[in-house]
Protein backbone atom coordinates (compact mmCIF):
# COMPACT_ATOMS: atom_id res chain seq x y z
CA UNK A 1 0.00 0.00 0.00
CA UNK A 2 1.18 3.57 -0.89
CA UNK A 3 2.18 6.05 1.57
CA UNK A 4 -0.70 8.09 -0.55
CA UNK A 5 -3.14 5.58 -0.04
CA UNK A 6 -2.43 5.18 3.91
CA UNK A 7 -3.26 8.63 4.67
CA UNK A 8 -5.88 8.68 2.57
CA UNK A 9 -7.11 5.42 4.51
CA UNK A 10 -6.63 7.64 7.81
CA UNK A 11 -7.73 10.50 7.31
CA UNK A 12 -11.19 8.88 6.42
CA UNK A 13 -11.07 7.26 9.35
CA UNK A 14 -11.36 10.15 11.43
CA UNK A 15 -14.75 10.25 12.80
CA UNK A 16 -15.65 13.99 14.64
CA UNK A 17 -19.13 13.05 15.33
CA UNK A 18 -20.37 16.30 13.30
CA UNK A 19 -23.68 15.15 13.96
CA UNK A 20 -23.99 12.27 17.23
CA UNK A 21 -23.69 13.21 20.68
CA UNK A 22 -20.01 12.35 21.84
CA UNK A 23 -19.75 8.75 22.91
CA UNK A 24 -18.86 8.23 26.40
CA UNK A 25 -15.93 6.19 25.52
CA UNK A 26 -14.61 9.18 23.73
CA UNK A 27 -14.74 11.60 26.43
CA UNK A 28 -11.62 12.96 27.65
CA UNK A 29 -10.02 14.63 30.91
CA UNK A 30 -8.60 17.56 32.00
CA UNK A 31 -5.35 17.35 30.52
CA UNK A 32 -6.48 17.33 26.87
CA UNK A 33 -8.24 21.10 27.55
CA UNK A 34 -5.90 21.77 29.36
CA UNK A 35 -2.78 21.67 26.97
CA UNK A 36 -4.81 23.06 24.27
CA UNK A 37 -6.50 25.89 25.82
CA UNK A 38 -2.43 26.61 26.72
CA UNK A 39 -1.30 26.37 23.30
CA UNK A 40 -4.42 27.67 21.52
CA UNK A 41 -3.97 30.94 24.22
CA UNK A 42 -0.31 31.32 24.29
CA UNK A 43 0.22 31.85 20.64
CA UNK A 44 0.98 33.49 17.63
CA UNK A 45 -1.88 36.08 18.51
CA UNK A 46 0.13 36.98 21.61
CA UNK A 47 2.75 38.51 19.75
CA UNK A 48 0.55 40.76 17.91
CA UNK A 49 -1.82 41.97 20.72
CA UNK A 50 0.70 42.13 23.36
CA UNK A 51 2.45 44.84 21.07
CA UNK A 52 -0.36 46.54 19.86
CA UNK A 53 -1.12 47.30 23.83
CA UNK A 54 2.02 49.53 23.50
CA UNK A 55 1.58 50.54 20.75
CA UNK A 56 -1.73 52.28 21.64
CA UNK A 57 -0.53 53.48 24.60
CA UNK A 58 -1.76 51.63 27.41
CA UNK A 59 -0.40 52.55 30.93
CA UNK A 60 1.46 49.56 33.08
CA UNK A 61 -1.67 50.03 35.83
CA UNK A 62 -4.41 50.08 33.55
CA UNK A 63 -3.16 46.60 31.62
CA UNK A 64 -2.11 45.03 34.62
CA UNK A 65 -5.52 45.20 36.64
CA UNK A 66 -7.97 45.04 33.07
CA UNK A 67 -6.03 41.71 32.38
CA UNK A 68 -6.78 40.49 35.44
CA UNK A 69 -10.41 41.55 35.51
CA UNK A 70 -11.12 40.36 31.64
CA UNK A 71 -9.21 36.80 32.02
CA UNK A 72 -11.01 36.26 34.95
CA UNK A 73 -14.48 37.30 33.43
CA UNK A 74 -13.29 35.16 30.25
CA UNK A 75 -12.60 31.60 32.14
CA UNK A 76 -16.22 31.79 33.82
CA UNK A 77 -17.78 32.49 30.76
CA UNK A 78 -15.66 29.51 29.31
CA UNK A 79 -17.07 27.30 32.03
CA UNK A 80 -20.65 28.67 33.14
CA UNK A 81 -21.91 29.24 29.60
CA UNK A 82 -19.97 26.91 26.61
CA UNK A 83 -18.84 23.94 29.20
CA UNK A 84 -22.58 23.82 30.29
CA UNK A 85 -24.12 24.17 27.35
CA UNK A 86 -21.45 21.44 25.78
CA UNK A 87 -21.64 19.13 27.99
CA UNK A 88 -25.22 19.05 28.84
CA UNK A 89 -25.96 18.38 24.33
CA UNK A 90 -22.55 16.99 23.21
CA UNK A 91 -22.60 18.14 19.93
CA UNK A 92 -21.16 21.06 17.76
CA UNK A 93 -21.69 24.56 17.89
CA UNK A 94 -23.43 23.90 14.06
CA UNK A 95 -25.30 21.05 14.77
CA UNK A 96 -26.88 22.48 17.78
CA UNK A 97 -28.06 26.02 15.79
CA UNK A 98 -28.79 23.72 12.99
CA UNK A 99 -31.45 21.92 15.24
CA UNK A 100 -32.95 25.04 16.81
CA UNK A 101 -32.50 27.70 13.95
CA UNK A 102 -33.17 25.25 10.94
CA UNK A 103 -30.90 24.61 7.83
CA UNK A 104 -31.66 27.78 5.74
CA UNK A 105 -30.26 29.91 8.77
CA UNK A 106 -27.48 28.02 9.76
CA UNK A 107 -26.27 27.75 5.58
CA UNK A 108 -25.79 31.44 6.39
CA UNK A 109 -24.40 31.75 9.59
CA UNK A 110 -21.93 28.64 8.79
CA UNK A 111 -20.68 30.25 5.85
CA UNK A 112 -19.97 33.43 7.93
CA UNK A 113 -18.38 31.91 11.21
CA UNK A 114 -16.10 29.66 8.69
CA UNK A 115 -14.89 32.84 6.94
CA UNK A 116 -14.35 34.64 10.21
CA UNK A 117 -12.21 31.54 11.45
CA UNK A 118 -10.32 31.41 8.27
CA UNK A 119 -8.90 35.23 8.66
CA UNK A 120 -8.59 34.61 12.26
CA UNK A 121 -6.29 31.15 11.39
CA UNK A 122 -4.61 33.42 8.09
CA UNK A 123 -3.26 36.02 10.46
CA UNK A 124 -1.72 33.42 12.63
CA UNK A 125 -0.27 32.23 9.35
CA UNK A 126 1.31 35.46 8.62
CA UNK A 127 3.00 36.03 12.32
CA UNK A 128 4.66 32.09 11.50
CA UNK A 129 5.89 33.81 8.15
CA UNK A 130 7.49 36.81 9.61
CA UNK A 131 10.00 34.30 11.30
CA UNK A 132 10.18 31.79 8.44
CA UNK A 133 11.42 34.87 6.22
CA UNK A 134 14.10 35.87 8.75
CA UNK A 135 17.42 33.85 7.23
CA UNK A 136 15.96 34.92 3.79
CA UNK A 137 15.70 38.61 4.87
CA UNK A 138 12.08 38.42 4.07
CA UNK A 139 10.95 42.09 3.59
CA UNK A 140 8.44 41.98 6.54
CA UNK A 141 5.63 44.06 7.13
CA UNK A 142 5.11 47.17 8.80
CA UNK A 143 1.70 48.55 10.65
CA UNK A 144 0.11 50.15 7.48
CA UNK A 145 0.78 47.51 4.97
CA UNK A 146 -1.93 45.89 3.44
CA UNK A 147 -1.09 43.94 0.21
CA UNK A 148 1.65 41.54 0.27
CA UNK A 149 5.13 43.29 -0.50
CA UNK A 150 7.24 40.48 -2.03
CA UNK A 151 6.69 37.00 -3.99
CA UNK A 152 8.80 35.90 -1.05
CA UNK A 153 6.10 36.69 1.28
CA UNK A 154 3.74 34.69 -0.71
CA UNK A 155 5.80 31.80 -1.05
CA UNK A 156 6.56 31.75 2.72
CA UNK A 157 2.97 31.85 3.29
CA UNK A 158 2.06 29.04 1.37
CA UNK A 159 4.48 26.60 2.76
CA UNK A 160 3.06 27.69 6.56
CA UNK A 161 -0.53 27.07 5.55
CA UNK A 162 -0.10 23.76 4.00
CA UNK A 163 1.83 22.39 7.44
CA UNK A 164 -0.78 24.10 9.34
CA UNK A 165 -3.92 22.41 7.09
CA UNK A 166 -2.57 18.58 7.25
CA UNK A 167 -2.05 18.83 11.39
CA UNK A 168 -6.40 20.22 10.72
CA UNK A 169 -7.23 17.71 8.63
CA UNK A 170 -6.26 14.85 11.43
CA UNK A 171 -9.12 16.29 13.79
CA UNK A 172 -9.26 17.28 17.89
CA UNK A 173 -7.06 13.85 18.61
CA UNK A 174 -3.96 15.15 16.74
CA UNK A 175 -4.55 18.77 17.83
CA UNK A 176 -5.08 17.99 21.48
CA UNK A 177 -1.45 16.22 20.59
CA UNK A 178 0.17 18.87 18.94
CA UNK A 179 -0.54 21.65 21.60
CA UNK A 180 0.15 19.24 24.81
CA UNK A 181 3.72 19.10 23.45
CA UNK A 182 4.04 22.77 22.06
CA UNK A 183 2.61 24.79 25.18
CA UNK A 184 4.98 24.16 27.90
CA UNK A 185 7.80 24.98 25.70
CA UNK A 186 6.13 28.03 23.75
CA UNK A 187 5.23 29.46 27.17
CA UNK A 188 8.97 29.10 28.75
CA UNK A 189 10.18 31.04 25.93
CA UNK A 190 8.04 33.75 26.13
CA UNK A 191 9.29 34.27 29.76
CA UNK A 192 12.86 33.67 29.10
CA UNK A 193 12.61 36.20 26.23
CA UNK A 194 11.07 38.56 28.24
CA UNK A 195 13.06 38.70 31.15
CA UNK A 196 16.32 37.95 29.36
CA UNK A 197 16.15 41.95 27.83
CA UNK A 198 14.96 43.32 30.76
CA UNK A 199 18.82 44.73 31.66
CA UNK A 200 18.77 46.32 28.15
CA UNK A 201 15.70 47.97 29.21
CA UNK A 202 17.56 49.32 32.47
CA UNK A 203 16.00 46.52 34.80
CA UNK A 204 18.64 45.10 37.36
CA UNK A 205 16.51 43.98 39.66
CA UNK A 206 12.69 43.15 40.94
CA UNK A 207 12.29 46.74 42.56
CA UNK A 208 13.29 48.11 39.42
CA UNK A 209 10.76 46.90 37.17
CA UNK A 210 7.77 48.43 38.27
CA UNK A 211 9.24 51.87 37.70
CA UNK A 212 10.88 51.20 34.36
CA UNK A 213 7.10 49.64 33.53
CA UNK A 214 5.76 52.56 33.75
CA UNK A 215 8.03 55.17 32.47
CA UNK A 216 9.28 53.36 29.26
CA UNK A 217 7.37 49.75 28.24
CA UNK A 218 3.59 50.70 29.48
CA UNK A 219 4.23 54.74 29.88
CA UNK A 220 0.70 55.73 28.83
CA UNK A 221 1.57 57.32 25.12
CA UNK A 222 -0.05 56.00 22.21
CA UNK A 223 2.43 56.14 18.78
CA UNK A 224 1.39 58.28 16.20
CA UNK A 225 -2.17 57.27 14.36
CA UNK A 226 -3.38 54.56 17.30
CA UNK A 227 -5.77 55.84 19.48
CA UNK A 228 -5.97 55.79 23.45
CA UNK A 229 -6.44 52.49 25.59
CA UNK A 230 -7.62 52.76 28.97
CA UNK A 231 -8.59 50.27 31.65
CA UNK A 232 -11.63 49.56 30.25
CA UNK A 233 -9.89 48.78 26.99
CA UNK A 234 -8.28 46.41 28.06
CA UNK A 235 -10.96 44.89 30.83
CA UNK A 236 -13.18 44.52 27.75
CA UNK A 237 -10.93 43.41 25.45
CA UNK A 238 -9.82 40.74 27.64
CA UNK A 239 -12.98 38.81 28.29
CA UNK A 240 -14.28 39.80 24.64
CA UNK A 241 -11.77 39.19 22.61
CA UNK A 242 -12.63 35.01 22.43
CA UNK A 243 -16.69 36.15 22.93
CA UNK A 244 -17.08 33.94 19.99
CA UNK A 245 -15.13 30.87 21.70
CA UNK A 246 -17.36 31.24 25.01
CA UNK A 247 -20.15 33.74 24.53
CA UNK A 248 -20.59 32.73 21.26
CA UNK A 249 -20.39 29.25 21.89
CA UNK A 250 -17.54 27.88 19.50
CA UNK A 251 -16.03 26.27 21.70
CA UNK A 252 -18.82 23.49 22.04
CA UNK A 253 -16.67 21.87 19.81
CA UNK A 254 -14.14 21.02 21.64
CA UNK A 255 -15.80 21.00 25.32
CA UNK A 256 -18.44 18.20 24.04
CA UNK A 257 -15.64 16.24 24.69
CA UNK A 258 -15.17 17.20 27.96
CA UNK A 259 -16.30 14.64 31.26
CA UNK A 260 -17.36 17.78 33.23
CA UNK A 261 -18.63 21.29 32.24
CA UNK A 262 -16.17 22.42 34.98
CA UNK A 263 -13.45 21.61 32.11
CA UNK A 264 -14.78 24.80 30.79
CA UNK A 265 -12.31 26.17 33.88
CA UNK A 266 -8.94 24.95 32.13
CA UNK A 267 -9.39 27.92 30.09
CA UNK A 268 -7.73 29.31 32.88
CA UNK A 269 -4.35 28.10 31.44
CA UNK A 270 -4.77 30.06 28.32
CA UNK A 271 -5.96 33.03 29.67
CA UNK A 272 -3.22 33.66 32.12
CA UNK A 273 -0.15 31.46 30.43
CA UNK A 274 -1.18 33.52 27.39
CA UNK A 275 -3.85 36.69 27.81
CA UNK A 276 -1.69 37.89 30.81
CA UNK A 277 1.83 36.48 30.91
CA UNK A 278 2.60 36.03 27.42
CA UNK A 279 0.68 39.58 26.59
CA UNK A 280 2.65 41.25 28.88
CA UNK A 281 6.04 39.73 27.95
CA UNK A 282 5.21 40.64 24.28
CA UNK A 283 4.79 44.02 24.92
CA UNK A 284 8.26 44.18 26.95
CA UNK A 285 9.94 42.80 23.59
CA UNK A 286 7.58 45.24 21.41
CA UNK A 287 9.00 48.39 23.61
CA UNK A 288 12.31 47.17 23.25
CA UNK A 289 12.30 46.89 19.52
CA UNK A 290 10.61 50.82 19.04
CA UNK A 291 13.57 51.76 21.60
CA UNK A 292 16.37 50.20 19.99
CA UNK A 293 15.06 50.67 15.86
CA UNK A 294 14.13 54.14 17.06
CA UNK A 295 9.97 54.34 16.82
CA UNK A 296 10.07 52.11 13.51
CA UNK A 297 6.65 51.02 12.19
CA UNK A 298 7.75 47.47 10.74
CA UNK A 299 5.57 45.41 12.72
CA UNK A 300 7.00 41.69 12.52
CA UNK A 301 6.70 39.34 15.41
CA UNK A 302 9.29 36.98 14.18
CA UNK A 303 12.44 39.30 13.97
CA UNK A 304 10.91 40.73 17.26
CA UNK A 305 11.35 37.58 19.25
CA UNK A 306 14.44 36.43 17.46
CA UNK A 307 16.49 40.14 18.51
CA UNK A 308 15.30 38.71 21.92
CA UNK A 309 15.75 34.85 22.17
CA UNK A 310 17.54 33.84 18.83
CA UNK A 311 16.84 31.02 16.88
CA UNK A 312 14.64 30.35 19.68
CA UNK A 313 12.46 32.71 19.91
CA UNK A 314 11.91 32.60 15.94
CA UNK A 315 10.96 28.88 16.46
CA UNK A 316 8.75 30.20 19.04
CA UNK A 317 6.90 31.90 16.62
CA UNK A 318 6.62 29.29 14.18
CA UNK A 319 4.75 27.11 16.66
CA UNK A 320 2.55 29.62 17.97
CA UNK A 321 1.21 30.50 14.69
CA UNK A 322 0.15 26.56 14.47
CA UNK A 323 -0.77 26.24 17.74
CA UNK A 324 -3.88 28.78 17.09
CA UNK A 325 -4.38 27.93 13.16
CA UNK A 326 -4.41 24.28 13.92
CA UNK A 327 -7.43 24.73 16.14
CA UNK A 328 -9.38 27.31 14.10
CA UNK A 329 -9.02 25.93 10.92
CA UNK A 330 -10.56 22.66 12.69
CA UNK A 331 -13.60 24.45 13.36
CA UNK A 332 -13.82 26.06 9.75
CA UNK A 333 -13.68 23.03 8.71
CA UNK A 334 -16.81 22.00 10.66
CA UNK A 335 -18.75 25.27 9.73
CA UNK A 336 -18.28 24.58 6.73
CA UNK A 337 -18.97 20.55 6.77
CA UNK A 338 -22.14 20.69 8.77
CA UNK A 339 -23.82 22.88 5.69
CA UNK A 340 -23.29 19.18 4.06
CA UNK A 341 -22.82 16.27 5.94
CA UNK A 342 -21.98 14.04 3.48
CA UNK A 343 -18.33 15.79 2.79
CA UNK A 344 -16.23 14.47 4.54
CA UNK A 345 -14.28 16.82 6.96
CA UNK A 346 -10.72 16.27 5.73
CA UNK A 347 -11.11 17.48 2.36
CA UNK A 348 -13.58 20.18 3.73
CA UNK A 349 -10.36 21.20 5.96
CA UNK A 350 -8.15 20.64 3.10
CA UNK A 351 -10.10 23.92 0.55
CA UNK A 352 -10.55 26.02 4.21
CA UNK A 353 -6.94 25.93 4.42
CA UNK A 354 -6.38 27.16 1.07
CA UNK A 355 -8.74 29.63 1.46
CA UNK A 356 -7.30 30.61 4.67
CA UNK A 357 -3.78 30.54 2.89
CA UNK A 358 -4.33 32.87 0.41
CA UNK A 359 -6.06 35.51 3.08
CA UNK A 360 -2.90 35.02 5.36
CA UNK A 361 -1.04 36.70 2.07
CA UNK A 362 -2.02 40.27 3.01
CA UNK A 363 -0.48 42.00 6.50
CA UNK A 364 -3.32 43.78 7.42
CA UNK A 365 -5.55 40.99 8.82
CA UNK A 366 -2.24 40.85 11.84
CA UNK A 367 -2.27 45.08 11.58
CA UNK A 368 -5.66 45.15 12.44
CA UNK A 369 -6.32 42.15 14.79
CA UNK A 370 -7.51 43.74 17.80
CA UNK A 371 -10.30 45.82 16.09
CA UNK A 372 -10.71 41.95 13.81
CA UNK A 373 -11.14 39.86 16.79
CA UNK A 374 -14.45 42.16 18.75
CA UNK A 375 -15.74 41.71 15.47
CA UNK A 376 -16.07 38.06 15.27
CA UNK A 377 -16.76 37.87 18.62
CA UNK A 378 -19.87 40.63 18.06
CA UNK A 379 -20.63 38.76 14.90
CA UNK A 380 -20.72 35.38 16.56
CA UNK A 381 -22.63 36.35 19.74
CA UNK A 382 -26.42 36.49 19.64
CA UNK A 383 -26.18 32.96 18.47
CA UNK A 384 -24.47 31.91 21.25
CA UNK A 385 -27.21 33.56 23.70
CA UNK A 386 -29.55 31.97 21.67
CA UNK A 387 -27.94 28.51 21.87
CA UNK A 388 -28.05 28.90 25.87
CA UNK A 389 -31.35 30.19 26.08
CA UNK A 390 -32.56 27.37 24.20
CA UNK A 391 -30.97 24.55 26.17
CA UNK A 392 -31.41 25.91 29.53
CA UNK A 393 -33.99 28.69 29.68
CA UNK A 394 -37.16 27.87 27.14
CA UNK A 395 -38.50 24.82 28.59
CA UNK A 396 -38.33 26.83 32.49
CA UNK A 397 -41.07 29.36 30.21
CA UNK A 398 -42.91 26.57 28.77
CA UNK A 399 -41.35 27.29 25.21
CA UNK A 400 -40.08 24.52 23.42
CA UNK A 401 -36.58 23.57 22.49
CA UNK A 402 -35.06 22.71 19.07
CA UNK A 403 -37.76 24.59 17.27
CA UNK A 404 -36.58 23.71 13.88
CA UNK A 405 -35.81 19.92 14.32
CA UNK A 406 -39.32 19.74 16.31
CA UNK A 407 -42.03 21.35 13.40
CA UNK A 408 -39.33 19.98 10.42
CA UNK A 409 -38.96 23.99 9.83
CA UNK A 410 -36.07 25.10 7.52
CA UNK A 411 -36.11 28.61 9.96
CA UNK A 412 -36.71 29.26 12.92
CA UNK A 413 -37.75 33.05 12.42
CA UNK A 414 -37.27 33.80 16.11
CA UNK A 415 -33.71 33.02 15.91
CA UNK A 416 -33.18 35.53 12.72
CA UNK A 417 -34.70 38.27 14.14
CA UNK A 418 -32.32 37.90 17.28
CA UNK A 419 -29.47 38.04 14.67
CA UNK A 420 -30.23 40.71 12.79
CA UNK A 421 -32.14 43.09 15.97
CA UNK A 422 -28.96 42.54 17.87
CA UNK A 423 -26.24 43.43 15.16
CA UNK A 424 -28.42 46.29 14.22
CA UNK A 425 -28.64 47.73 17.85
CA UNK A 426 -24.59 47.39 18.09
CA UNK A 427 -23.74 48.91 15.11
CA UNK A 428 -26.50 51.80 16.09
CA UNK A 429 -24.61 52.94 19.42
CA UNK A 430 -21.19 52.38 17.62
CA UNK A 431 -22.48 55.37 14.72
CA UNK A 432 -24.66 56.99 16.66
CA UNK A 433 -23.97 56.79 20.36
CA UNK A 434 -20.06 56.77 19.39
CA UNK A 435 -19.24 53.61 21.59
CA UNK A 436 -15.96 51.48 20.33
CA UNK A 437 -16.63 47.86 19.06
CA UNK A 438 -14.50 47.10 22.17
CA UNK A 439 -17.86 47.69 24.18
CA UNK A 440 -20.64 46.54 22.48
CA UNK A 441 -20.80 42.66 22.95
CA UNK A 442 -21.95 43.36 26.99
CA UNK A 443 -25.25 44.97 25.89
CA UNK A 444 -25.86 43.61 22.99
CA UNK A 445 -25.96 39.93 24.80
CA UNK A 446 -28.73 41.21 26.47
CA UNK A 447 -30.53 42.36 23.74
CA UNK A 448 -30.17 39.37 21.96
CA UNK A 449 -31.58 37.20 25.54
CA UNK A 450 -34.83 39.66 25.55
CA UNK A 451 -35.34 39.81 21.70
CA UNK A 452 -35.06 36.03 21.67
CA UNK A 453 -37.13 35.19 24.82
CA UNK A 454 -40.23 37.43 23.01
CA UNK A 455 -39.73 36.45 19.49
CA UNK A 456 -40.07 32.43 20.70
CA UNK A 457 -42.66 33.40 22.96
CA UNK A 458 -45.07 34.87 20.12
CA UNK A 459 -43.87 32.77 16.95
CA UNK A 460 -44.19 29.42 18.86
CA UNK A 461 -47.67 30.86 20.34
CA UNK A 462 -48.31 31.35 16.76
CA UNK A 463 -47.56 27.93 15.55
CA UNK A 464 -49.48 25.94 18.41
CA UNK A 465 -46.70 23.98 20.07
CA UNK A 466 -48.28 21.90 22.89
CA UNK A 467 -45.95 21.97 25.81
CA UNK A 468 -46.44 17.92 25.92
CA UNK A 469 -44.48 17.52 22.63
CA UNK A 470 -41.05 19.11 23.80
CA UNK A 471 -40.81 17.32 27.01
CA UNK A 472 -39.89 13.98 24.79
CA UNK A 473 -36.94 15.66 22.68
CA UNK A 474 -33.92 14.67 24.28
CA UNK A 475 -30.64 16.00 24.21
Amino acid sequence: MSSTQNLKQRLEAVNEYERTPIPKNKLKGWKSFIGTYAGEHTAGTEFVLGPLFVAHGASAGDLVSGLIVGNILAVLSWAFLTGKVAVKTRTTLYYQLEKIAGNRFTLVYNLVNAALFCFLAGSMIAVSATAVGIPFNLPMPSLTDVYPNSVGWVVTVFGIGAITTVVAMFGFNVISKFANIAAPWMIMIFIAAAVGVLPRLGINSFSDFWPVAETTIWNGVPLEGQSKFTFWHIMFFAWFCNMGMHIGMADMSLLRYAKKWTYGFSSATGMFLGHFIAWMASGILYSLFLIESKGSLVFAPGPIAYEAAGIAGAVCVVIAGWTTANPTLYRAGLAIQSINPKWKTWKVTLFVGLVTTIAACFPALVMQLLEFVALYGLILMPLGAVIFLDVFVLRKMGLASNYAELTHSHFNPAVGITWVISLIFCLGLNIYGGIEIFFLGLPGWFVAVIVYLIASKVIQKKSLIKTATYTELNY
